[in-house]
């Protein structure tokens, strides 16, 4: 009987503050799904060793394909801790995000420059700035409106006092909606890739120094690959953690293929920023190596990413020896069935998640056989040309 393929994947994933087990539960799931459409089998198991020391936490998958079999564990490199220390931040202060995020990026010129590429993520962008001033100017409505009558009956001081617990108040109601509407999650999110210009602060620095590690041991197992997934904000996190790797020289000579794929991409909403040096340097130095495969999977159906842009051309650091990424798209409307679509229309963060979805009109990506079945990423995707419709144009900062 023919060997199982052997693979690691390690899992970047995005902005996200909810604990990583919601990716287990995800890809029970949807794995589950497309397992039934494309023919093909998946389990979840537990190893013994993995039942004994649970940490890091991941996952481990049994995969039974017409080209052979494969087992895969995939562990979730972990930042959402991070996160959530950054979502700390109340009314007063989310605001005061507000005004500096859109400063970071009106003031250097990075929001028109993003404007050039994709006008659906940058919409996107504005959304959360838009949401917050609207609810800003209900809140004073109702507080003034409040004050007002109350300031008819028992004077100016008792009005002024209304005025500011109604518009608290109103602040406060909105802020407790925000799991349907998200606006305070995005505006969070687009103030910590802000904060620092672009460049990663200090804590997330020492995360990926945690992560380098932990991909320097997956190289040293008996495997046949390694497989870095980033997802959205994850996905340029993933360049700098395999950059970083690779220059240090704690890539072995002989080992598993090292692979990358990055899903969603956010990077010019990073790298365009004035102070991201240390990330366009990173996308030129990966974008040349010979020791990867780097594929990006994009849809311009998804409205939360730069769809088909290539994040090293965009940025304007690609040289004359790019090969990578490799840039194709998920193409939601032939990979989704009208009937799929529809029930996604207006969900856009959900089809932002899609990628680590099933498809009920699978294409050549399919997540599940890329990360469970018995083909390296080099060699499923060796043949297949980049996209036609791929945006390559510089609008980025180049390496200055």
């Amino acid at each position: 009987m023919t060997a199982s393929f052997r693979r690691k994947v390690l899992y970047l994933p995005g902005f996200d503050p909810i604990p990583p087990r919601r990716y287990r539960e995800l890809y029970r799931r949807e794995g589950g799904q497309q397992a039934r459409i494309s023919g093909y089998r998946l389990a979840m198991v537990t190893p013994a060793a993995e039942a004994r020391d649970p940490a890091p936490f991941g996952w481990s998958v049994e995969g039974r394909f017409p080209e052979g079999r494969a087992r895969t564990r995939i562990e979730v490199l972990v930042w959402s801790d991070l996160v959530q220390q950054s979502m700390r931040s109340g009314i007063a202060a989310t605001y005061l995000q507000l005004v500096t995020t859109a400063w970071a990026y009106i003031g250097s010129g990075a929001l028109m420059r993003l404007m050039r590429l994709r006008l659906a993520p940058v919409i996107a962008a504005l959304y959360p700035i838009a949401v917050l001033l609207a609810q800003l100017l209900l809140a004073c409505l109702a507080g003034a409106l409040a004050g007002w009558l109350l300031g008819r009956w028992l004077g100016w001081a008792a009005g002024l006092a209304a005025a500011l617990a109604c518009l608290w108040g109103v602040l406060a109601w909105f802020r407790r909606q925000d799991h349907r509407i998200f606006a305070y999650y995005l505006m969070h999110d687009y103030a910590f890739t802000a904060r620092n210009g672009g460049a990663y602060p200090p804590e997330l620095e020492a995360r990926l120094g945690a992560f380098a590690t932990r991909l320097a041991e997956a190289l040293e197992e008996d495997l046949d690959e390694v497989l870095v997934v980033g997802h959205s904000s994850g996905a340029y996190l993933a360049v700098s953690l395999l950059a970083d790797l690779i220059r240090a020289g704690r890539l072995p000579a002989t080992g598993p293929a090292l692979s990358l794929l990055t899903l969603g991409h956010v990077v010019p909403m990073a790298s365009f920023l004035p102070r991201s040096q240390r990330l366009r340097a990173d996308l030129a130095f990966l974008s040349e190596r010979p020791e990867i495969f780097w594929l990006d999977v994009t849809a311009p159906g998804d409205a939360c990413c730069f769809g088909l842009c290539d994040p090293v051309a965009v940025t304007g650091v690609a040289g004359p020896g790019q090969r990578w990424p490799l840039v194709i798209s998920a193409a939601f409307t032939q990979t989704l069935s009208p009937q799929r679509q529809r029930a996604l229309r207006g969900r856009w963060f959900r089809k932002h998640f899609q990628y680590l979805c099933a498809f009920d009109r699978p294409g050549d990506y399919d997540y599940f056989a890329i990360t469970a079945g018995p083909l390296a990423l080099g060699a499923r995707f060796a043949a297949r040309a980049p996209s036609p419709a791929r945006i390559t144009r510089p609008a980025g900062r180049g390496l200055a």
